[in-house]
């Protein structure tokens, strides 16, 4: 079975190189807002109308023109993705907001297909051949391109963080078969604030919390940031200094080096589990409407749910494990010894039950989550990879089965 992945690669060179990456991702923005103002005039404008339209672009803009036409092709795509979605949020009649196509300010990256780049002889290096004028890149990283073949490049993407430039390669590859004994072992898993998820065997994972632990040097940075700030320059509408802007990086940095922290962890936590069990149960959560509680907005947020789902789904589909996700409905107010509705506050963190069942509120949960895994059939996980989009009885701790962190951030080395 086919599937892709991403390598990335950090990329090295002149500030020129770098002034030309930005004009090619304000360009992608440019025409990913044309299309979507094409579709917001029309009526029954298509995918084939946002392609077309794109010639169009490039005929009446010269800027336009100097972008790869298979990126602004890309672009195109881009803008063809939010508006299907929300097309099938409202054929499907979900209920609030259909989340309307809006335009964009800032961009961050640039797509290219098959065209307007090329690697060089060694494949340290890639070259931009377009007229924006990016020229021949340094690849910096861990990742061997000569494993694969040019063809075997479906999407080459160009990406600005705060700690500098990537290039991403979306490889279309056979999925790797990783060969793992059968356990024997089935496990529920509740995850919560207090302990980064607790199994139905007892143990409870630690929570990292890892704004809470970077939050003081975040709120340090973000202090000098607004002594940086000037009230003036924004009525003159004048740019801020050069000082502002690197005090604004500074903060950007810190907030990035949290995310991958909370990534990584999530990667190497979610690998753990699924190669210590056969089936692992957990609930569908919504994070979306959790984060309406301002109150444990930040700390659901530091947690990482979603990315733990995603890589006990991905594992999962490598492994040959089985993941299913279950209603997450009573699971903590239900009695997993006699199926009794004990209502308690989340203050409460003890389960007691008149059956005499008296077990940690989390670990009860965990219990019900496991035998509604096994007794309904759910859904079970799912991971989704397009080209177009960029998560009984045995013990989960990290030491124990820990064969080594993943070096990516976006996805697994292709060697695991």
């Amino acid at each position: 079975m086919s599937s892709t992945t991403i390598l990335e690669f950090k990329v090295k060179g002149k500030k020129e190189q770098f002034i030309a990456i930005e004009e090619a991702i304000r360009t992608a923005l440019f025409v990913r807002n044309k299309c979507l103002r094409l579709w917001m005039d029309g009526k029954g404008i298509t995918q084939y109308d946002l392609s077309a339209y794109c010639k169009v672009l490039a005929e009446s803009y010269k800027f336009a023109d100097e972008l790869n036409s298979m990126a602004r092709q890309a672009a195109a795509e881009k803008a063809w993705s939010v508006i299907k979605r929300f097309v099938d949020n409202c054929k499907a009649k979900i209920p609030g907001k259909k989340n309307y196509p809006q335009f964009r300010k800032h961009g961050r990256s640039v797509e290219y297909k098959t065209s307007g780049w090329k690697l060089d002889q060694n494949r340290s290096a890639i070259t931009f051949t377009d007229k924006i004028g990016i020229g021949k890149l340094k690849l910096i990283g861990t990742y061997d391109l000569n494993y694969y073949q040019i063809d075997q490049i479906k999407r080459v993407r160009l990406v600005r963080r705060a700690d500098g430039y990537y290039c991403q390669f979306v490889i279309q590859v056979e999925a790797p078969k990783v060969d793992s004994e059968p356990t024997n072992r089935s496990i529920g898993l509740d995850v919560g604030l207090t302990s980064f998820y607790t199994d139905s065997t007892g143990y409870a994972e630690p929570n990292p919390k890892f704004y809470r632990q970077g939050e003081k040097k975040l709120k340090n940075l973000q202090r000098r940031l607004s002594r940086k700030y000037s009230k003036e320059r924004q009525q003159n509408k004048q740019k801020q200094s050069n000082n502002y802007h690197k005090a604004r990086n500074r903060v950007a940095r810190q907030h990035l080096k949290i995310s991958r922290q909370r990534e990584e962890h999530a990667k190497r936590v979610a690998r753990c589990v699924i190669s210590s069990n056969d089936v692992v149960a957990y609930e569908d959560l919504k994070v979306r409407n959790l984060v309406k509680n301002h109150c444990l907005a930040k700390s659901i947020n530091d947690a990482g749910w979603y990315q733990f789902r995603q890589w006990l789904e991905r594992f999962g589909q490598k492994m040959g494990k089985i993941t299913i996700a279950v209603s997450p409905q009573y699971t903590s107010q239900e009695c997993s010894s006699c199926k009794t509705i004990v209502k308690k506050s989340l203050s409460t963190r003890t389960h007691k039950c008149a059956c005499g069942c008296e077990l940690d509120r989390d670990f009860n949960a965990a219990n019900k989550i496991l035998k509604r895994g096994l007794s309904t059939v759910g859904h079970t996980g799912t991971w989704v990879n397009d080209l177009n989009d960029w998560g009984e009885g045995t013990a989960t701790s990290v030491g124990e089965t820990q064969q080594g962190q993943v070096r990516s951030r976006n996805q697994e080395s292709p060697r695991l």
